[in-house]
């Protein structure tokens, strides 16, 4: 069986639960960092495009901790061994950690008008996308690699009219009436690989640091097919050891110490900025496209986007906040003009 292959069934396997993965990844001792994300464009002048989104995340410790007590962790370090990208180095300074996330989100995306509530041909569909995830994560002090797989369904069974029109309600905002006119239901199914590589750490004076962080990466499914390139700036005080600030995308989900002699000591406040830019190229967004096997609203999408992100972060015992702003580029032709929102994320370490 080739590389490509296991790696598959080593995701698939965590998936559907076999052998017995639940007991294993859910235990709160194996449990390294659980994530809250959410984002949405009323921290911006705008109720429109990428409107809102919400990720909860949980990533184990380092499955080699438990390979001789637990014969699926064992079984999941031997498969992990033997692909290129997961092989662990021979020393324990440069060994990589393997680890295993899980995920479950939700993302709402609309057009400009949502007083209408017929078919506006020119502007993007409604869709939402609920999905589940499971990744497994490679990472040592300067490099990770990332392998994820992303489970669900885009149409009305992801509740997006439902998530969306009970937030207004709740908060006194007018209904947005076109949902009638969102994308049909369909499976979706994206397999997402990414690595990320850190500069060296520049300190000055011990407290203060910055370094820099690359990633390149690729998704492939009938939801999302791209390839993509970006790098983030981070400076500040105690800057922790991690890769860097996450947001709702596929490969997004990077929390965690990258060992633990490098979680952040007790006590030790941290704060820093931070500056990230990334660009994509894009082959299929279900998102703009339409349906992948029946007929859809679509218009014709931008093959090239483009995110800048700015931000800031604050750390404190088991806690990390960070907050950012993203502005990203034109997606579809005919778009009124370039789409900004917020981003919150709240980390906590176990």
């Amino acid at each position: 069986m080739n590389r490509f292959a296991r790696l598959c069934l080593a995701i698939g396997l965590i998936s559907y639960g076999w052998p017995a993965p639940a007991q294993v990844l859910m235990e709160p001792r194996l449990v390294a960092t659980c994530s809250v994300l959410f984002e949405n464009d009323l921290f911006g002048p705008s109720d429109r495009d990428y409107t809102n989104g919400v990720m909860l995340s949980c990533l184990s410790r380092d499955v080699g901790e438990y390979a001789e007590v637990n014969r699926f962790a064992a079984w999941l370090d031997e498969v992990l061994g033997e692909i290129r990208y997961f092989r662990r180095a021979p020393t324990d300074e440069s060994r990589k950690l393997l680890n295993v996330g899980m995920s479950i989100g939700q993302k709402i995306f609309t057009p400009t008008n949502l007083r209408r509530s017929d078919l506006i041909r020119d502007e993007r569909p409604y869709a939402g996308w609920l999905y589940f995830g499971t990744a497994l994560h490679s990472r040592n002090e300067r490099q990770m690699d990332i392998a994820e797989l992303q489970l669900g369904v885009v149409g009305p069974w992801a509740l997006g009219r439902e998530a969306q029109n009970g937030a207004h309600s709740l908060f006194g905002v007018a209904q947005a009436n076109g949902w009638d006119n969102q994308l049909r239901n369909e499976p979706g199914v994206m397999l997402v690989l990414e690595h990320r590589e850190k500069t060296p750490r520049l300190s000055f004076g011990g407290h203060f640091a910055m370094d820099a962080i690359g990633h390149g990466g690729m998704a492939l499914g009938n939801v999302l097919t791209s390839v993509g390139v970006g790098a983030e700036l981070r400076a500040g005080w105690h800057v922790p050891r991690d890769f860097g600030v996450s947001l709702i995308r596929p490969g997004g989900d990077v929390s965690g110490p990258v060992s633990p002699a490098a979680r952040r000591p007790a006590n030790r406040l941290a704060l820093y900025g931070f500056t990230a830019v990334s660009g994509r190229y894009v082959l299929r967004d279900i998102f703009l496209d339409g349906n992948s096997f029946r007929s859809s609203h679509s218009v014709d999408k931008k093959p090239l986007v483009g995110d800048f992100l700015l931000g800031f972060g604050v750390a404190y015992k088991r806690f990390e906040l960070t907050l950012s702003r993203v502005y990203r580029t034109r997606e579809f032709n005919g778009q009124a003009d370039a789409h900004s929102f917020g981003s919150v994320n709240l980390a906590i370490n176990f």
